[in-house]
């Protein structure tokens, strides 16, 4: 069941039907902060909440818990594989959608107020920056196709429970910045994105190769 959230897609976002200006990130995570301050609420009423643009918004306050060295034991996991099926349906170019079982998935009373908190000064950066440039890296529906798919590589990455430093931080740097391009056709954000997804990928590997390099000194300590 989709819900009741006016169609979306990559290349579709940031203006009303009408043209006119929407809301704030800041605006809307101060709404949603409220809505949650005593209670849980469900991923459904949030993406009711945030209405027409509701799927890019979330990616965006998703991975925004992410923004820190350090990995978040238990969220990462649920987290990213919600930020992977709509990255998904997006990369496929069709409307976003959930099944029913992660829609009624309940972010704890405060969560939103908990996001606020370390990630204001993030979110008020991002208003700051933000404008439409470089249209050309977000007009053409296969290369926002190509966005997403990279939001979908960053969110697998995400939904792996590795305790390491920056092993959260570099695929949420990825969902953010190419997000809020595609949000308000800002190309060079979504360059800014490339270029972490890039560094996250050097980082990943030259993890795997020392993690490779420790396994051989202990099997040649073992060995004696």
């Amino acid at each position: 069941m989709e819900t009741n959230a006016a169609p979306e897609s990559p290349a579709a976002v940031g203006r009303s039907s009408t043209g006119a200006r929407l809301r704030k990130l800041s605006e809307e995570l101060a709404d949603l902060q409220a809505m949650s301050a005593l209670r849980p609420v469900t991923l459904r009423e949030v993406i009711a909440r945030l209405r027409g643009r509701a799927y890019t918004l979330l990616l965006i306050l998703l991975a925004l818990p992410f923004c820190q060295p350090i990995p978040l034991p238990g969220l990462s996991t649920p987290i990213g594989l919600t930020i992977a099926l709509i990255a998904l349906r997006l990369a496929l170019g069709q409307r976003p959608w959930l099944p029913k079982a992660m829609q009624r998935k309940e972010l704890t009373a405060g969560f939103f107020g908990k996001v606020v908190g370390p990630a204001g000064r993030i979110v008020r950066g991002l208003e700051k920056l933000l404008r439409p440039r470089l249209a050309v890296l977000t007009r053409s529906p296969l290369l926002c196709s190509l966005h997403a798919l990279v939001i979908f590589a960053s969110a697998v990455a995400l939904l792996l429970p590795l305790p390491i430093p920056f092993s959260n931080a570099f695929p949420a740097w990825v969902i953010l910045l190419i997000a809020a391009g595609l949000l308000e056709r800002d190309g060079l954000f979504i360059v800014a994105g490339y270029a972490v997804f890039a560094s996250g990928v050097g980082f990943f590997v030259f993890l795997s190769h020392t993690m490779l390099w420790l396994l051989g000194l202990f099997k040649h300590w073992l060995a004696g």
